[in-house]
């Protein structure tokens, strides 16, 4: 039986926009080449808000800075390093997570290479289910030691949760090259060997952290490829789109756009992952300041989770368990958490932009935060084309915690603003409007918009019974 999984407590909307404006100081720090102050801060969004990639992306990016990517970090970090990985290990073991967090950035300030702090903040990330964190931590030790075999088994574990065979697969048999002897490394090989043809056309095998046999990313990999190509006119001529792009990276790492389009081609192949790792360099090639990076990150994750829930599903349509329809349901409730924090972070930095009020109240509803959606969706109520189901939405939600006049007059107030007479939304609202008035016991109201629905379509739901025992009220009444 797996622990008991511990999550966080939700960040309020006061901590969030501060840890948004710490963020932003940052970056302004980081521009000026203040590095050390610039880690300070965002040492401290990291550790109050250890599940936000964005923020963590940035804390690796600054100290890459700092330290001319050296690959070992301050002088003698060695010895001033262990006093940090051990507070973080008992804070972990106590629970005690944003003092855990703390101690790993402190660590990670000293040397961001060091793979034992790695692997011990991605375990406590793996504890609270930050699992595309605990991927980015997993990925930089890799980057280190491709063939460190606890960052590989640990990595292998964690994708294999997120539905994704393939990189799973590849980390386990690096473990098992390492460790022949593993005979848990083979097992899962064989077993997650029938997963891959699930996901059709979907990974690259050294996705996780490219072409881990040399401790590089793919990008890099094949931009050794090319090397000697690019400089020869008639070879280039045969480099793939890919290849010359990374040529053209190599040529000059400066071109901000080569990063944008590597993404994009990495995207289009499903590859996700190697998409964050380019728009991390090219984030850390900016010196942090090129706010595109955020927001293509962030379109990127968003396409990753879509990707691993639709993988996911598929997955329990061809081998309907139980097994297979709780990962389903782990995908998509991990899904609506990414997608609401980058909502939220979004409609942080554009308060007034109606359609991210929106998309940010369906994930809060989506995730049982009714009061929150509440104010989330009436901030978007100025928005005309999306107006009528933003009012039912509204209405949904006071329903929810047993506002029912506020909820029927939100759903009346959808039928008025739609403009659309056959629509779906205007055929929910009049079920929705009709059942409530015939509990609050409005029951002209409940038969005007119940006979209204039915004239419609006769067979939406249970219409014609709800009639009925609008009927048999009357009787008894």
């Amino acid at each position: 039986m797996e622990p008991k999984q511990q999550s966080l407590a939700p960040l309020t909307t006061a901590t969030r926009q501060r840890l948004q404006k710490v963020f932003e100081h940052g970056q302004r720090c980081a521009e000026k080449n203040d590095y050390a102050y610039a880690n300070q801060l965002f040492s401290q969004c990291v550790s109050e808000d250890p599940g936000n990639l964005i923020y963590l992306q940035h804390f690796f990016a600054n100290l890459q800075q700092q330290y001319g990517d050296n690959k070992k970090g301050a002088k003698f970090a060695g010895l001033k390093i262990k006093s940090h990985r051990s507070t973080l290990t008992r804070s972990t073991g106590k629970g005690n997570w944003e003092a855990a967090f703390q101690s790993g950035c402190a660590a990670l300030s000293l040397n961001p290479w060091d793979i034992p702090t790695l692997i011990a903040i991605a375990k406590a990330c793996d504890e609270l289910r930050l699992t595309e964190c605990q991927l980015f931590y997993l990925r930089w030790a890799m980057n280190v030691d491709a063939k460190h075999i606890e960052a590989n088994r640990h990595a292998a574990v964690a994708l294999e949760r997120l539905g994704q065979f393939d990189q799973a697969i590849a980390c386990w048999s690096r473990v098992d090259q390492a460790k022949p002897q593993d005979e848990e490394a083979r097992q899962a090989v064989s077993r997650l060997s029938v997963e891959k043809t699930i996901a059709e056309g979907g990974y690259d095998q050294n996705l996780i952290s490219g072409n881990l046999e040399d401790g590089e990313n793919v990008s890099l990999s094949i931009a050794e490829r090319s090397k000697g190509a690019a400089s020869n006119k008639e070879a280039e001529k045969n480099l793939s789109p890919e290849e010359r792009v990374v040529a053209a990276i190599r040529s000059d790492p400066t071109n901000l756009e080569n990063y944008f389009q590597l993404a994009d081609i990495c995207v289009r192949q499903y590859r996700f992952v190697d998409a964050e790792d380019v728009l991390g360099r090219g984030l850390s090639v900016s010196g942090g300041g090129e706010m595109r990076f955020r927001d293509r990150l962030e379109d990127v994750q968003l396409r990753r989770t879509q990707h691993q829930v639709a993988i996911a599903e598929q997955r329990h349509r061809q081998d309907p368990t139980e097994e297979t329809d709780q990962l389903a349901a782990k995908m998509r409730e991990q899904a609506n958490q990414v997608e609401l924090e980058i909502y939220a972070a979004r409609a942080q930095r554009e308060p007034n932009n109606t359609r991210l009020q929106y998309e940010m109240g369906l994930r809060l509803k989506r995730a049982g935060k009714i009061k929150d959606a509440i104010p989330a969706f009436q901030a978007a109520r100025a928005d005309t084309k999306r107006k009528s189901a933003i009012l039912v939405e509204l209405g949904e939600c006071f329903q929810r915690i047993e506002q029912y006049k506020l909820a029927l007059t939100n759903y009346e107030q959808a039928l008025e603003a739609c403009s659309e007479p056959d629509s779906e939304t205007r055929r929910l609202a009049l079920y929705r409007a009709g059942v409530l008035a015939t509990g609050m016991k409005e029951l002209d109201r409940a038969e005007r918009h119940l006979t209204e629905l039915a004239g419609l379509d006769y067979g939406y739901r249970d219409v014609s019974e709800r009639l009925d025992k609008i009927a048999r009220l009357r009787d008894i009444g």
